[in-house]
C-alpha cells in the first residue's frame, strides 16, 4: 500500500464527480489517500488564490507520502514560480517522494529541474486519468503500479509506419519536456532548464497543427531543438481543421520539422492528454534505442 497525496496546484476542480471516483478508485486498489484540505478550493478559475496553492505544495512536499498527484492542470504554476518551495520539494524527492502530473504542471516539474536538478514525473492526474467514467487505462494504470512498487525501469511503444527502418542508439541522454504550450511560455526565463544532449518530449491539447508549428518553430530559432539529440512528440488532440487548411494538418507540421533539424523526430509515443499514457522521469538520464518500429527509452532504476 503506497501513500498518495492530493492537491490542485493549479485550476480549480470542475468536475467534483470525477475526483471522488478517482479517490475512491486509489482507495480500493490498497492505497492511503490523503486529500489536501484545499484540493477542491476555488478563486476565480484557480484552485485557490497563489498563497493557497502555494501552501498546498508546501504541504504536499511535508506530507512524506510516496506519491504527490495532482487533481488536475489547467492554468496557474507559471505565476507561482517565483514563490515555490524549492529546498522543500527537492528535499521531499531525496526522501523518495514523486511528483506527478501533466500539462500545467510542466511549469512546476522545468522549474524544479533548473532550480535543483530533481526528478519527477510526468503522467497522469487524479480526475482525468482515474476518476474518467470508464474505468483506469490499463497501460497507464501498470505504469503508475509500476512507480508505486518501484518496478518501472523504461517503456517502449511502436513509431509511425513511415519510421519502419529507424535504427537509433542514444545513451545517457537527459530526458526532459511536457506539455508544449507551456514549455514555450517558459522560454527565456529563469525557470526554464538549459540542457544540451537531451531527449525533449512534447505533446499537446486544443492546439491546431499552425498553433503547433509557430511554437516549435520558436523552439528552432532560439536554438532549443539543434541542441538536443532527439524529439519525440506525443499525443497532439482535441483540435479542429477547417476547409482553409487546404490538406495542411499535424502530419505535414512533422515533416516540416523533420526538414528542419537535422536531431531525429520520432512519434507517437504515448503520453498527453489521452486515456493511454506513460509516465516518464523528468530529468533523468536515459537511454533512447529504436529498431524497426520499435522505440525504448530504458532510464533504470530511480
Amino acid at each position: 500500500m503506497s501513500h498518495i497525496y492530493i492537491y490542485s496546484p493549479s485550476s480549480a476542480v470542475r468536475d467534483k464527480a470525477a475526483f471522488r471516483r478517482g479517490v475512491q478508485r486509489l482507495r480500493a486498489l490498497g492505497h492511503e489517500v490523503e486529500i489536501d484540505a484545499d484540493a477542491l478550493t476555488s478563486s476565480q478559475r484557480f484552485a485557490g488564490d497563489d498563497a493557497t496553492r502555494l501552501a498546498a505544495i508546501s504541504r504536499a512536499a511535508n506530507s512524506g507520502a510516496n506519491v504527490a498527484l495532482i487533481s488536475r492542470g489547467g492554468y496557474g504554476l507559471t505565476r507561482l514560480l517565483p514563490a515555490l518551495p524549492y529546498a522543500q520539494i527537492s528535499k521531499a524527492v531525496d526522501k523518495g517522494m514523486q511528483f506527478v502530473g501533466l500539462s500545467d504542471f510542466t511549469a512546476f516539474q522545468l522549474a524544479v529541474l533548473a532550480k535543483t536538478g530533481s526528478i519527477t514525473w510526468q503522467g497522469p492526474a487524479l480526475g482525468e486519468d482515474f476518476g474518467s467514467v470508464e474505468q483506469p487505462d490499463e497501460i497507464m494504470q501498470a505504469c503508475f503500479d509500476d512507480l508505486l512498487q518501484e518496478q518501472g525501469e523504461g517503456a517502449g511503444w511502436r513509431l509511425a509506419k513511415e519510421q519502419h527502418d529507424l535504427e537509433l542508439n542514444i545513451l545517457n541522454a537527459k530526458l526532459w519536456g511536457g506539455n508544449l504550450s507551456v514549455l514555450v511560455s517558459m522560454l527565456g526565463t529563469p525557470y526554464f532548464p538549459k540542457i544540451k544532449g537531451g531527449i525533449l518530449f512534447l505533446e499537446d491539447v486544443g492546439e491546431h497543427p499552425y498553433r503547433i508549428e509557430r511554437m516549435l518553430t520558436q523552439l528552432i530559432h532560439s536554438g532549443i531543438l539543434a541542441q538536443q539529440k532527439a524529439i519525440v512528440l506525443g499525443q497532439f488532440t482535441n483540435y479542429k481543421l477547417v476547409p482553409h487548411d487546404k490538406g495542411f494538418k499535424f502530419s505535414s507540421v512533422v515533416a516540416w520539422l523533420r526538414s528542419q533539424v537535422k536531431v531525429p523526430v520520432l512519434t507517437e509515443l504515448p503520453l498527453g492528454h489521452v486515456a493511454t499514457k506513460l509516465l516518464l522521469p523528468v530529468g533523468a538520464k536515459v537511454d533512447l534505442a529504436c529498431q524497426g518500429r520499435d522505440a525504448l527509452l530504458v532510464w533504470g532504476h530511480i
